[in-house]
This record gives structure tokens, C-alpha cells and sequence, in this order.
């Protein structure tokens, strides 16, 4: 089992940047695929990036290619997403996810992942 626990978050202008970060406790990180997901105000869980277990590869949302950055640290149990050039459409709670993995793929839909974190909040005024 893992617990999460995003931070980074924040109120931030067009054009501006944010680095997110997801803490993971608990025993063998590098056992684990990661990815991001965003929430926006009465829509569903859209996925944003993710990455395999030894960050060899990652896969983004057409919206934030470019843009956004996957990354992971397995020393450090952490996991990040860089994100520059926000746009006011990138507003909406972020969170991290995580799922035990015995291959290295990465996972782009919701219901491929068990746990979760509580997320953090990204707004991004024009």
C-alpha cells in the first residue's frame, strides 16, 4: 500500500509556471507506475501525464504536450510535473496516482489506478 500526498499548487498568471510534487510513503516506490490526472469544477477526471516504473517512459495529454514535464525521483519517492506556459483552461485540482506494476507500461485511464492522493489546487488567472 501507498499513501500520497500532492503539494505545489497555487494561484498563478498566464504564462506562469508551477512545479507539482507528489510525496510517496510506504515500501518500494519503483514498484509503482505513476501518473497526473486533473479535475476542473463539474467535469470528470481527465488524465494529464504518466510515467513507468523506472521513468523510462511517460505519455502526456495532447492538451499539455509541450508544456507539461513527467518526472520521477525512486531515491526520493517522488514523482513531479513541470508545468510552464499555464493557460486559464489548466485551472482545476491536480492528482497524483498511483499503481503497482510488475511490467514497465505506462497507464492513462482513471480506472487503472488504485490509490490516490488528495490532490492540489492550480488556478490560472488570464
Amino acid at each position: 500500500q501507498v499513501h500520497l500526498a500532492e503539494s505545489g499548487g497555487g494561484l498563478v498568471q498566464t504564462g506562469e509556471s508551477l512545479r507539482l510534487s507528489c510525496a510517496a510513503s510506504g515500501r518500494s516506490f519503483s514498484t509503482y507506475a505513476m501518473a497526473w490526472f486533473r479535475q476542473a469544477p463539474g467535469k470528470e477526471r481527465d488524465f494529464v501525464a504518466a510515467i513507468n516504473r523506472n521513468g523510462g517512459y511517460t505519455n502526456y495529454a495532447d492538451s499539455v504536450k509541450g508544456r507539461f514535464t513527467i518526472s520521477r525521483d525512486n531515491a526520493r519517492n517522488t514523482v513531479y510535473l513541470q508545468t510552464n506556459s499555464l493557460k486559464p483552461e489548466d485551472t482545476a485540482v491536480y492528482y497524483c496516482a498511483a499503481r503497482e506494476t510488475t511490467n514497465y507500461n505506462v497507464y492513462t485511464l482513471v480506472n487503472s489506478y488504485r490509490y490516490w492522493g488528495q490532490g492540489t489546487q492550480v488556478t490560472v488567472s488570464a
